[in-house]
């Protein structure tokens, strides 16, 4: 049976012993046999989760990945715009780095993307004019995570002289990430910005979207009430 049903393997829990008539048929068929001394349970959820990992979409993408107030935000932006010197500030702001120039997402539920650096780059950050830094021996342990939930991307744009840019979207912005629409949010690079408070509240705001609170709207309803009121005189 084992033959007719094309199986890849078998795997023994319990530590128990194969009957005879069993062993020479698996010899024969040279079909890989595994023992273990888990229950079989254990043993089929630690299959089952290697084997989704194994096929779940996946993808690689330029940017530097940190986690801020504990969301995960991809920074992105044109090479050269700062995003890693933008990373280095929020480390020593007291913010974590997951990855830095690749990130490496993967699927890990329908509504969950979780982002983390390729074991070459892990814990690295690159600064143009220093070079290569280990931001975990640097700042220590705790300046560091292995892996975050994709909640934020953090575009950098150097808007050109006369470029207009709309002050107060209606609108939130989205982009999709293995299929999956993640909150995008644009942030003009210009001389005197404080790029790493601008992250920072950038990421506080979409928590409070996230919990319903959308400012941009409330200040429209403020507005359209006034204009109601002044007709009304």
């Amino acid at each position: 049976k084992l033959v007719d049903n094309k199986s890849l393997g078998l795997v023994v829990c319990l530590d128990l012993a194969l009957p005879d008539d069993m062993i020479q048929p698996l010899i024969d068929t040279n079909l890989p046999v595994f023992g273990t001394s888990e229950p079989p349970e254990k043993v089929l959820t630690f299959v089952r989760h290697n084997i989704v990992k194994l096929l779940a979409p996946s993808c690689s993408m330029h940017g530097v990945f940190m986690d801020v107030y504990g969301e995960g935000v991809l920074i992105t932006g044109e090479s050269g715009i700062g995003k890693s010197e933008l990373g280095l500030e929020l480390v020593t702001r007291g913010h974590g780095l997951v990855a830095d120039d690749v990130v490496d997402f993967i699927q890990r539920a329908p509504d969950w993307v979780e982002g983390s650096a390729p074991a070459l780059l892990a814990n690295l950050l690159e600064v143009r004019g220093i070079g290569l830094l280990d931001i975990k021996t640097i700042f220590g342990e705790t300046s560091v995570r292995r892996k975050m939930r994709l909640n934020l991307v953090a575009e950098l744009k150097q808007f050109d002289q006369g470029e207009l840019m709309e002050r107060l979207p209606e609108t939130e912005l989205f982009t999709e990430v293995l299929g999956q629409p993640i909150r995008k949010m644009i942030i003009p690079v210009g001389g005197g910005r404080n790029l790493a408070v601008l992250v920072e509240a950038a990421v506080r705001s979409a928590i409070l979207q996230l919990r319903g609170i959308n400012t941009i709207q409330e200040f429209f309803d403020r507005q359209r009430k006034l204009m109601e009121q002044e007709d009304g005189f």
